[in-house]
């Protein structure tokens, strides 16, 4: 290999590799930190849905839509057509109420973006947590006062070990609960 080929690939292309690597992870940290950290993260959704008329003014339950949450690992973001119990009947007219009508009719699911996330290589059972008491504010927030759900808690690590250790300090209403497990195989499986 000549020299003066060795010298170019030091001097322009390594340089341009390296910046081009440096700034592509920079930006990947940066624009997607509000979905990685959580806290304020409030996405805007396909159709703009109020927690606060819908579980606050309303009282609706959150197991009515999010049927999963008592069986399953998962919530479960509802389906239409459970939207549709309602608005079949209820504030047709609305223009948010026509696109969600759209929607069923098409058979299509939302698109909704997720909020509230754990971290892909973490395990998390919400039928443990609810089945045992804990409110779904405890994790979530007030959410039937936020007209747009926004992430108010962190899903760290930390976070869950905080609360796992000592669930009388971050849970004050379930007074017959013991600490969480806290062994790596609990969470990392």
């Amino acid at each position: 290999m000549n020299s003066s080929f060795l010298d170019y690939i030091l001097r322009i292309k390594l340089p341009i590799v390296l910046f081009v690597a440096v700034a592509s992870f920079a930006l990947t940290y940066f624009i997607s930190r509000p979905e990685r950290d959580g806290i304020g993260y409030a996405p805007d959704q396909p159709i703009t849905f109020s927690h606060k008329l819908h579980s606050g003014d309303m009282k609706i339950d959150c197991k009515y839509c999010h049927i999963g949450v008592e069986k399953s690992r998962h919530a479960m973001v509802p389906q239409v057509s459970t939207c549709m119990n309602c608005h079949s009947i209820a504030r047709k007219d609305r223009p948010e109420i026509i696109k969600l009508t759209e929607y069923y009719n098409e058979g299509k699911a939302l698109p909704w973006k997720r909020i509230h996330r754990v971290a892909d290589f973490a395990y998390f059972n919400h039928s443990v947590h609810v089945n045992r008491g804990i409110d779904c504010t405890v994790c979530h927030g007030d959410v039937g006062r936020m007209d747009k759900v926004l992430q108010v808690n962190s899903f760290t690590m930390g976070a869950c070990l905080d609360c796992h250790r000592s669930p009388h300090t971050n849970i004050p209403n379930v007074t017959e609960i013991n600490n969480g497990p806290t062994n790596c195989f609990a969470c990392h499986r």
